[in-house]
């Protein structure tokens, strides 16, 4: 066995693990020019009437065969050896070759003032790199989108798009996302369950979402199936820089790999705008791709290399993946009684079993009026209803109806039910439920005394800061009502987003220090359990992190308010009886702006059909908050923001105005 004793270099191994021990706890732009896509298969009725779910397709072993074996043939071309990782749409890992003389670690971006005390400058097994890859392809990507590890390199950073040219510019649209998926989320399955489970997901992802180049979705005929990542050069970073074309050896492998299940043309990123700017898919593009797709695994495999087992993803074989939709993969249409909408799908547990039906509140010792089990089906049937109508932002065709993830939370962070369109991208299922949680612990009073008491200092100065910076001693003790658009604008490392010269949010890292592996307390909250995890891979440590994230106390055995960690761009809002928080809804799968809406409205018409909850009261909203700045300049907070005319049906405007 390769001695991994050296996972942990630098200086960001020495703070992962004194917090460990404290708290326990590429470059460039250019569009593809892909060959054509294979003529998608009939697709089947839908059950509801309004959506119609993904035709049951799935990578078969020789699928994956042929996935690894054109991408170890381009690795060959190119002299790069790499290690190349194949998931299924829900994040099953089907399998995983090593090429004789392939790096045996990658290690992550350093902190641009060599102060890393986060996720910087970490050196992990490049296997984590290649399967953090290719979930990313399988997991941002759907029937309507086509998204890659490029796209989400341009959607995480500082400024949207990345471009020396567009400083000044707000942070991307899901600045933040990279830390989802989290190996210690108690959302996300883990390879081996038993009971015939083995194969359900969301399965959880080594390093979060990646933002190196280098990961792929992989469709058969035309239907989402899975992903495909490449790690060769030992480099994870991200593109600081969309002006220019990258010769990205790692995103050719991965294009090659993808011959014959390539995303159809008419959905990949670069058809698809936000505010303007066209998103990113590859910079690779088969003219330059070096190999024919010919190549054969029996031949390869033993020869240039092997299948390998990594300690809690895979073994040293390959699987077929399973159909998304099945009851076998984790996610399935729901039943009448589980949901009235007939397009919903929930999360099952490979037995028949709803993993998340809906449920009363579980706060009941600490909330003396929690929200009821009808409140909560209003709550999600309602917001359900609302993202039948939206009209969707990264989907195509346009005109498409939005697809998402709808979470709903008590004030302990127990979730009391999850939703699902047939078509929703399968990050937004973790995210979702970040978001929830998030809004309902800020908006809560016992934000600033779990915070407070953490074992690790860095993770206690967040309080201060943010009461400093509010010019308000009472923050974070449940005066304020805080949505995740707000916690994003305390998030970034400029205050206001993007203004080039500004300090950062309370809970950001300075932007000397700043880059998509440390956000501000989102990172600094799982570091420990990113750094037990990698130990665990890499077989330095027999012991993996928990599936629970976070070093916040327990609110009930084994259950802390933040399981599977923060997010900190938009979509989700806090739920009020009166003036009590009584928990929180998260949504996530579409625009920011359209999960926005889906949670404000969704509340507040759950609320209306109830009679008795609904959306903060609007004192108590965090956009009542004004931020003084050195210049004595003023800022107010935000709270949502909704789309313009955002219905299929109706030309209505300003459809949160008022509510």
């Amino acid at each position: 066995m390769r001695n991994r004793s050296q996972f942990f270099r630098s200086a960001a191994f020495a703070a992962m693990g004194a917090l460990l021990l404290t708290s326990c706890g590429g470059g460039g732009g250019g569009g593809s020019t892909p060959t054509p896509s294979p003529t998608p298969s009939p697709t089947p009725t839908p059950t509801g009437g309004l959506y119609t779910p993904p035709a049951a397709e799935a990578l078969t072993t020789s699928d994956v065969e042929r996935v690894l074996a054109q991408g170890i043939a381009e690795a060959q071309a190119r002299g790069l050896p790499s290690v190349i990782a194949v998931t299924d749409r829900v994040g099953n890992v089907l399998g995983v070759f090593r090429m004789t003389g392939a790096r045996a670690t990658a290690t992550t971006a350093g902190a641009p003032n060599g102060v890393n005390i986060d996720a910087q400058n970490v050196t992990f097994p490049a296997e984590s790199g290649a399967i953090a890859k290719a979930v990313t392809g399988a997991y941002l990507s759907s029937g309507g989108n086509a998204f890659s590890t490029r796209t989400a390199s341009q959607i995480v950073q500082e400024h949207f798009p990345p471009a020396p040219t567009t400083v000044g510019l707000e942070s991307g649209p899901l600045f933040g996302v990279q830390f989802s998926q989290l190996p210690c989320s108690d959302l996300s399955a883990r390879f081996g369950a038993a009971g015939g489970a083995a194969l359900i997901g969301p399965k959880r992802s080594p390093l979060g979402l990646a933002a190196d180049p280098g990961g792929l979705p992989l469709y058969k005929n035309g239907v989402l199936v899975g992903g495909i990542g490449v790690m060769g050069d030992g480099v994870y970073g991200s593109d600081p820089n969309i002006l220019d074309i990258d010769n990205d050896p790692e995103e050719f492998i991965a294009l090659a790999g993808t011959r014959g299940f390539e995303a159809p043309s008419t959905i990949t990123a670069d058809k698809i705008t936000v505010d303007g700017t066209s998103l990113r898919f590859s910079d690779a593009s088969f003219a330059g791709v070096m190999t024919s797709g010919g190549a054969s695994f029996a031949s390869l495999n033993g020869s240039v290399g092997s299948l390998v087992a990594v300690i809690g993803y895979a073994n040293a074989a390959v699987t077929a993946g399973t159909a998304y939709g099945s009851e076998a993969s984790g996610i399935r249409a729901s039943t009448a009684a589980e949901f009235s909408n007939r397009d919903a799908f929930v999360l099952t547990d490979g037995s028949g079993t709803n993993r998340y039906p809906l449920r009363a509140g579980t706060d009941g010792a600490t909330n003396g009026a929690p929200l009821t089990q009808a409140e909560a089906r209003a709550v999600l049937e309602e917001a359900f209803t609302v993202m039948s109508r939206a009209r969707a932002q990264i989907r195509r065709p346009l005109d498409s109806r939005a697809q998402v993830t709808i979470s709903i939370v008590d004030t302990h962070g127990s979730v009391l039910g999850i939703v699902r369109s047939p078509d929703a991208p399968i990050f937004g299922t973790d995210v979702s439920l970040q978001k929830a949680r998030t809004a309902a612990f800020f908006s809560g009073a016992q934000a600033a005394t779990e915070l407070g008491a953490n074992a690790s200092a860095d993770i206690r100065q967040f309080v201060p800061a943010t009461r400093t910076f509010l010019n308000d001693p009472a923050a974070l003790t449940g005066t304020i009502a805080f949505s995740d658009r707000a916690n994003g604008n305390l998030s970034r490392p400029y205050f206001p987003d993007g203004e080039v010269g500004r300090p950062p949010g309370p809970l950001s890292r300075p932007i000397a220090q700043f880059n998509p592996f440390s956000t501000g307390l989102q990172s600094a909250l799982i570091i420990g359990n990113l750094g037990a995890h990698l130990g665990f891979i890499s077989g330095a440590s027999p012991t993996d992190t928990p599936q629970r994230c976070t070093t916040l106390p327990d609110v009930a055995a084994g259950q802390n308010r933040l399981q599977n960690g923060i997010q900190i761009f938009p979509g989700s809002v806090p739920i009020y009886r009166g003036n009590q928080l009584v928990g929180a809804i998260g949504v996530s799968g579409d625009g920011i702006d359209q999960d926005d809406m889906i949670s404000f409205l969704g509340a507040h018409n759950g609320g209306a059909r109830v009679g008795s909850i609904g959306n903060a009261p609007a004192t108590l909203r965090s956009d009542r908050v004004v931020v003084t700045l050195a210049d004595n300049r003023t800022v107010r907070l935000r709270y949502i923001s909704c789309p313009f005319a955002p219905f299929l049906d109706t030309a209505q405007q300003n459809v949160c105005d008022g509510l």
